[in-house]
């Protein structure tokens, strides 16, 4: 670490090193720090966030979330729980909308009984399949959110929940619903996972996300996502933990002593970092560490909102944009096998609806993305506001600035998401538990270095569970200590 950095640093020597400050290397952090260890953070960034940020990206006094926003598996994480974050929660009356080609839209909500409701002859079927999971919940969520092991404490709950995970998505609703209204809200949340809808652990992605509306919401946070790494940030310093940003690492002799350092970064860069202490297996492992397809994002400024042809689609913090289910998996398809579609499949976010301090009096917010290929280096934006025009007419007469990210500057912008990978690797079933590898996945071959991204289970989201379970190992390992579990949710 250049000498100017050392001089920022309060210690000569630190119990523990975290290199990077997502909400993975920040809870990562915190768990060290609750156990009574000195830690240091190091965010090559301006700011600590990762893809917890929030910006003017378009006009003045129009605050956009440059990543994430909508935050489902941060009020499910157990982690979080456990902090008693300072955020304010808001959560839009439907969680999700999917506006149908032949006209109105599914809607998906907390209440499990107004969704089957919505969804005419398939609602008793809405219900077969997610009230037993809503039901076993309190089990479920913890074991989900666990390390990869052969063992758990919740057999039954997984069991009934991996019968249907592990198939394919189009399988799932095919044997299931017979309407398209089921058929798209289910398709539309699988297609999260950035995975062809036929492969198999794509049904997952389905489950999971519309189970998390079921038990709490898709909600976003007051002022933008930045006030959840602020809270995280502020825990971390009543702590006494200390973080340092503007604070890139290059090179693990720049650190000062630590007898543990974690690493919220991507296998590749895990690989670079540690290629004089790993052995060559173990690098090969993380080199060949395969990322998914990228995002093309879109931030808009808008003089009204946005004028839905269904009503109801204003209800909804997130939009999914892409007609019928067989039109998405045409989608999913394209971007896996390097194409973009004519039609993509468009995830799109109406913040200010809900947050009026997003925009100024009168105006307002949003965002949108499409799945792309790895590194694309197109142009997405006429085929994302075609999408939305499509299902809202006179849109575009709407947008009084724009600003664009393809996976090139999301990658600048954030190293961790390479080639446009939001998810953090490809969500494909053996890497799904072999992230970076089956067994201990946060540990490395060297007895001082972890891996604590979202390239460790369990995965992408907003969450802090990669780092909290990598931090549990280090305590475990190299420090000796047993960490008691955390509570168990509600």
């Amino acid at each position: 670490m250049p000498a100017t950095l050392r001089d920022r640093a309060s210690r000569r020597e630190y119990d523990a090193i975290v290199v990077g400050a997502g909400p993975n290397g920040l809870a990562a952090a915190l768990t060290l720090a609750r156990a009574g260890l000195s830690v240091l953070v190091l965010e090559a960034a301006p700011e600590a966030g990762g893809g917890l940020r929030s910006a003017e990206l378009t006009l003045p006094g129009f605050l956009h979330d440059v990543c994430s926003t909508i935050h489902p598996t941060a009020l499910l994480s157990p982690f979080f729980a456990s902090l008693g974050l300072d955020v304010r929660w808001l959560e839009p009356p439907i969680a999700v909308a999917h506006p149908l080609p032949e006209g109105g839209a599914a809607l998906l909500s907390r209440s499990l009984d107004d969704t089957a409701r919505g969804l005419g002859a398939d609602g008793p079927a809405w219900r077969a399949l997610f009230a037993p999971l809503v039901e076993r919940a309190a089990a479920l969520m913890p074991a989900l959110f666990a390390p990869p092991t052969p063992f758990t404490s919740s057999p039954l709950a997984m069991a009934r929940f991996g019968l249907t995970a592990l198939r394919g998505a189009r399988p799932v609703w095919r044997g299931r619903f017979g309407g398209e209204a089921a058929r798209a809200l289910f398709a539309g949340c699988a297609a999260h996972g950035v995975l062809p809808l036929d492969a198999p652990g794509s049904a997952a992605f389905g489950l999971v996300l519309a189970l998390g509306a079921h038990l709490v919401g898709w909600p976003l946070a007051g002022g933008g996502s930045r006030r959840i790494a602020e809270a995280l940030v502020a825990k971390l310093g009543a702590l006494g933990g200390e973080l340092v940003v503007d604070a890139p690492v290059t090179s693990l002799a720049d650190l000062p002593p630590a007898r543990a350092i974690l690493l919220d970064v991507s296998p590749g860069a895990l690989a670079r970092l540690g290629a004089g202490e790993l052995p060559r297996g173990y690098l090969d492992r993380l080199r060949a560490f395969r990322h998914g397809p990228g995002v093309f994002k879109l931030d808009w400024a808008l003089d009204a909102p946005i004028p839905w042809r269904e009503a109801r689609v204003g209800q909804a913090g997130t939009v999914h944009l892409g007609g019928a289910a067989d039109e998405l998996v045409l989608s999913e398809r394209d971007a896996w096998n390097g194409r973009v579609s004519e039609r993509p499949f468009v995830i799109l976010a109406q913040t200010s609806l809900f947050d009026p301090s997003r925009a100024p009096p009168g105006k307002h917010t949003a965002w949108a993305y499409c799945h792309v290929p790895p590194r694309w280096e197109g142009d997405a934006t006429a085929a994302i506001e075609a999408q939305v025009e499509r299902y809202a007419p006179g849109f575009q007469d709407r947008i009084l600035a724009r600003a664009s990210r393809g996976p090139a500057t999301l990658e600048r912008y954030d190293a961790n998401l390479v080639g446009g990978d939001i998810a953090g690797g490809a969500n494909t079933l053996g890497q799904v538990f072999a992230r970076p590898r089956l067994f201990s996945p946060y540990a490395t071959p060297s007895p001082r270095l972890y891996l604590c991204s979202a390239s460790t289970p369990p995965g992408g989201g907003v969450h802090g569970m990669c780092g909290h379970h990598a931090a549990r190992a280090a305590l475990r390992r190299t420090f000796g200590r047993n960490v008691a579990p955390l509570p168990a949710m509600g």
